[in-house]
């Protein structure tokens, strides 16, 4: 009979990192990349090398911007590996050096749906797909908006972004849409429920939008 795992001292991710016996890049792309490592791990009989994948990924964020009705601004794209039509929340990815990730996350609220924030709180952070990713995402709370005017965008939607049209949820129905698995995009559904977890708390206890990403 194997040993009862240890006892844990308290339930919180913390960093961590096997010994990687070595590595090699499988592919290049655009935005992500393949790395394939052979690390140790215990196995049955002691220390054994196994071999996993990695999709090395530039990390994202997105944002829940709710009005002064509790209503949640979505967004609709086209997600071809997915090969679907998903509603989502305002995002992107962390592909400007060193952008702070509040400023990254209002940029995309400006250029993808048009409007800006005048508060801004961490809701949460995640890791959509451990397993195989080390993508990374951030979605921040945005309130007190305001639209914008679309002479005042400096920015061109094309390509998935070309027709993206915008719809005003409320929340409570948003959650009961994730719940009914009619809202599938990971960012969302974090987002959402994380929301509506703060707003019953009467938004209290929120992380600053600066907060460290430990």
């Amino acid at each position: 009979m194997s040993a009862l795992p240890e006892p844990v001292e308290e339930v919180c991710d913390r960093p961590e990192r096997w010994e990687v016996v070595d590595s090699a890049e499988a592919f290049r792309g655009r935005i992500v990349r393949v790395r394939v490592d052979r690390v140790k791990m215990r196995g049955g009989e002691g220390m054994e090398v196994v071999t996993r994948e990695a999709i090395v990924h530039p990390g994202s964020v997105g944002v829940v911007a709710i009005d002064e009705a509790d209503r949640v601004l979505m967004i609709r794209q086209y997600r071809h590996p997915a090969g679907r039509l998903l509603w989502e929340v305002p995002a992107g990815l962390r592909d400007v050096p060193g952008e702070p990730l509040r400023d990254l996350a209002a940029r995309e609220l400006l250029e993808e749906a048009g409007y800006r924030a005048e508060h801004w709180h961490t809701l949460v952070d995640a890791f959509p797909s451990p397993g195989m990713s080390d993508e990374r995402i951030r979605v921040f709370l945005a309130r007190g908006l305001t639209e914008v005017p679309p002479e005042e965008i400096d920015f061109e939607r094309v390509h998935e972004e070309a027709d993206m049209p915008v719809a005003w949820v409320p929340l409570d129905e948003a959650v009961a849409k994730v719940l009914r698995g009619q809202i599938h995009n990971s960012m969302a559904v974090n987002g959402i429920l994380a929301a509506h977890a703060a707003r019953a708390r009467g938004w209290t206890g929120l992380r600053p939008a600066d907060a460290p990403e430990d």
